[in-house]
C-alpha cells in the first residue's frame, strides 16, 4: 500500500502488485473500465417484455381469498414481478402493478407511504376506498387516486369478492431512498368527508370549482369513473383522428393544474378501433398496460405479445413497440401509466418513430 507521504506529496505510481486492487481499498475505482456501463450509447434497461394473463392468475386470487387471512396477508395481492426485476420485485425499472382481491365483510388496514398509488378496477362491486376521510366507491373501470402521504384503507359491503389492480410507483421513491410508511391509528378511518365529493365536483371536464385551490402537485380527485371515460369516448365517436401510435388515446389529468394525476405518473386510456395497426416507435418511458376489453398483440422488441381481456403487459424504455387491434369488428381498450412525468420535469425524455426517423 502506498504510504502517506507518497499520497500527500504526489510521488509517482505507488510499489505494489496490483494498483487496481489497492484503489479499490481505498474506494476508488479507473473509470476507463466502467465507462461503456455508467454512460451507455443508448438505455439499456434490466426489465424485459413481459405479459401476465389474468384468466390464469384469477384463480390463484380466490384461492389464497379462502386459505390466506387478513392476519397472514393483510392484503392480498399478487405481485406482477418482472423476470428480471426480482430483488426487490418490480414490473418495470420504476413501476409496479400488483392484482388485489378482497371479500364481502372484509377491510383493509388503513396506511400511508411516500410513494403515489391508485387502483383500476377490474370486477366486482360493493367496496370502497376511504381516502383522507372521504368515501370513494369503487366499480369495474373506475381510477381511484391515492397520492403519497394520503391515509387510505378498503371495505367492502358487497356480497361478493371484488379486484382491482393496483400500481406504485415505489421503485423511483426507493430508489432516491425517499420512502416512509405508518399505519393508521384505528384499522380504518371515521368518514369525515361527504362520500365521492371530490368526483362530483371535479368531474364535470372544463367546470371546476372556482374556489378550490392546489395544496399539493396531485390530483384532488378521488375516482376518476368509468361511466365519464366511456361518455367521452362515445362523443369523440370515429370524428377524431387520434394518435398514431395509440389510437383515440386521453389522459386523466389533474383539473387544478392541467397535468399528470400525481407527479410521478401519468394515466391514460386508449381506444383502438378495429383492425389499428400502431405506428412502431421507442420511448425512454417505461410502461404497464391492463387490457380493459378486447384482443390484440403488443410487438415489443422482438417478442409478440398477444393479449385479450383484463391482461397486463409490461413496456421497457427503448424498446421497439407497436399495438395492433387484431379483431376486425370490435374496439379494444387498453388502460396505462408511465413514469413520463418524471423523465419530462428531468429533461430525460425522449421518442422516436423509426419509420419516419423523427424524434421529440
Amino acid at each position: 500500500m502506498p504510504t502517506e507521504e507518497a499520497i500527500a506529496g504526489g510521488m509517482g505510481a505507488p510499489s505494489t502488485p496490483d494498483p487496481y486492487q489497492a484503489i479499490a481499498q481505498l474506494g476508488a475505482a479507473p473509470l476507463w473500465r466502467y465507462f461503456g456501463d455508467v454512460l451507455p450509447a443508448q438505455p439499456k434497461p434490466k426489465a424485459v417484455p413481459y405479459l401476465w394473463r389474468y384468466a390464469a392468475l384469477r384463480p390463484y386470487l380466490h384461492h389464497f381469498l379462502e386459505t390466506c387471512s387478513l392476519e397472514e396477508a393483510e392484503r392480498r395481492v399478487l405481485m406482477l414481478v418482472n423476470p428480471e426485476l426480482t430483488e426487490p420485485p418490480a414490473t418495470t425499472t420504476s413501476l409496479y402493478a400488483g392484482l388485489q382481491i378482497i371479500g364481502p365483510g372484509e377491510t383493509a388496514q388503513a396506511h400511508r407511504h411516500t410513494s403515489n398509488a391508485f387502483r383500476y378496477v377490474i370486477e366486482g362491486t360493493g367496496a370502497y376506498t376511504t381516502v383522507n376521510g372521504e368515501r370513494v366507491h369503487m366499480h369495474p373501470g373506475d381510477l381511484l387516486m391515492t397520492p403519497g402521504w394520503h391515509w387510505h384503507d378498503h371495505e367492502h359491503e358487497g356480497d361478493a369478492p371484488m379486484i382491482w389492480l393496483d400500481a406504485l410507483d415505489y421503485p423511483i421513491t426507493n430508489a432516491f431512498d425517499a420512502n416512509f410508511f405508518e399505519l393508521y391509528g384505528e384499522r380504518t378511518q371515521k368518514s369525515t368527508v361527504p362520500d365521492d365529493l371530490s368526483s362530483r365536483q371535479f368531474i364535470h371536464g372544463q367546470l371546476s370549482p372556482a374556489w378550490a385551490v392546489p395544496h399539493t402537485s396531485s390530483s384532488p380527485v378521488g375516482n376518476y369513473p368509468w361511466a365519464e371515460t366511456s361518455r367521452a369516448f362515445d362523443a369523440i365517436a370515429d370524428d377524431a383522428v387520434g394518435s398514431e401510435v395509440e389510437g383515440i388515446i386521453l389522459e386523466y389529468k389533474n383539473p387544478l393544474t392541467g397535468g399528470p394525476v400525481v407527479p410521478t405518473m401519468s394515466c391514460r386510456i386508449s381506444r383502438l378501433r378495429p383492425g389499428f395497426r400502431g405506428a412502431r416507435t421507442r420511448r425512454t418511458t417505461s410502461a404497464i398496460y391492463h387490457v380493459v376489453r378486447g384482443t390484440g398483440t403488443a410487438l415489443v422488441g422482438d417478442q409478440h405479445l398477444d393479449w385479450t381481456d383484463k391482461d397486463v403487459f409490461a413496456v421497457p424504455p427503448w424498446a421497439d413497440f407497436e399495438l395492433r387491434n387484431d379483431s376486425g369488428t370490435e374496439d379494444a381498450f387498453l388502460f396505462s401509466w408511465t413514469n413520463e412525468p418524471v423523465l419530462r420535469a428531468l429533461g430525460f425524455l425522449r421518442e422516436e418513430l423509426p419509420e419516419r426517423g423523427s424524434q421529440s
